[in-house]
């Protein structure tokens, strides 16, 4: 009987497009300068077709789980949320899909709990109510799946205008180490998806964040075998001390980034996870479109093999 391989993929800061007309109540806030941002630099660069390229080379490929990191809107106005809503719907059924949220959706303060709300499905765990209910903390969550622990955490929150930093509490450390002991005594493979880098350096000052190190005791003392976050626009790998030796802590480009700009263009990554408790083997690679920006590239580069 052949052993079944598990393949999970990797997108994030999908910053869905166009923006939608936002009244002048909606734009007497934070979201002026993020309006100004987008309509000088990012439009220029981030395009819908890319994300299109990446989620069909998903599927291609058989992917068993989709990962998302962060960053589905731009201002987190209402009709943005509702739109991510919908882009998610038509991306398949939830229990496939697992979702965090980024600062863009928290952009401003309420927009973090409309964003959970709106997406909830797709943000709660296996053992949740089925319904959204007020006043209830949703982050961290888990989902098994397969041979697979998927444990989601949040670092957005609302900030001042010209910050994106994160914050790691107390509280949801020490849940989220829980329920790393938990799936480590259930013998699976543990991935921690979470939007911020969680290493110190890897951004500047405003865009960091706060609880780097509180989350570092949390990958070494609950343990972990891979951690997944956005934010950076970048494709990186950097290690974080675990239990049994270092956890890959990867990153992605945005998935919408199309050529031509400063960051690298539109990416995923792809993660086969095969193995038992004690002997994992995990090989991680990655896609990214073509610099023309029509079609993917014809060759992947191995991130790593562990």
């Amino acid at each position: 009987m052949c052993r079944r391989m598990f393949k999970l993929a990797h997108i994030s800061d999908i910053h869905l497009g166009p923006l939608p007309r936002l009244s002048v109540r909606e734009l007497f806030s934070k979201r002026i300068t993020g309006f100004v941002n987008w309509h000088r630099n990012r439009r220029k660069h981030l395009f819908g077709s890319t994300l299109d390229l990446l989620l069909d080379d998903i599927r291609a490929k058989q992917a068993d789980h989709l990962a998302v990191t962060g960053d589905l809107v731009n201002l987190a106005s209402g009709l943005e949320i509702r739109a991510a809503a919908a882009w998610l719907k038509e991306l398949g059924d939830p229990a496939d899909n697992s979702v965090v949220p980024g600062n863009h959706d928290a952009y401003v303060p309420g927009a973090y709990e409309k964003s959970v709300r709106a997406w909830y499905d797709n943000v709660r765990g296996d053992l949740a109510p089925a319904e959204w209910q007020e006043d209830r903390h949703v982050f961290p969550y888990l989902r098994v799946r397969g041979k697979v622990a998927i444990v989601g955490c949040s670092t957005a929150v609302a900030t001042p205008p010209f910050a994106a930093s994160g914050f790691f509490g107390e509280r949801q450390a020490r849940d989220t180490v829980n329920m790393l002991r938990a799936a480590g005594e259930a013998g699976l493979f543990r991935v921690v998806m979470i939007h911020h880098p969680p290493i110190r350096g890897a951004t500047s000052f405003y865009k960091r964040m706060i609880g780097i190190r509180r989350f570092g005791a949390v990958i070494s003392t609950g343990g972990a075998e891979l951690v997944l976050h956005g934010h950076t626009h970048l494709n990186t790998l950097h290690w974080l001390r675990g239990q049994t030796g270092p956890v890959p802590v990867v990153g992605i480009a945005s998935a919408s980034q199309g050529p031509g700009g400063l960051k690298p263009r539109a990416a995923y990554n792809l993660f086969t996870i095969d193995g038992s408790p004690g002997a994992w083997e995990l090989t991680g690679e990655r896609f990214s479109i073509n610099s023309m920006g029509d079609s993917m590239g014809s060759e992947s580069a191995d991130i790593f093999k562990a």
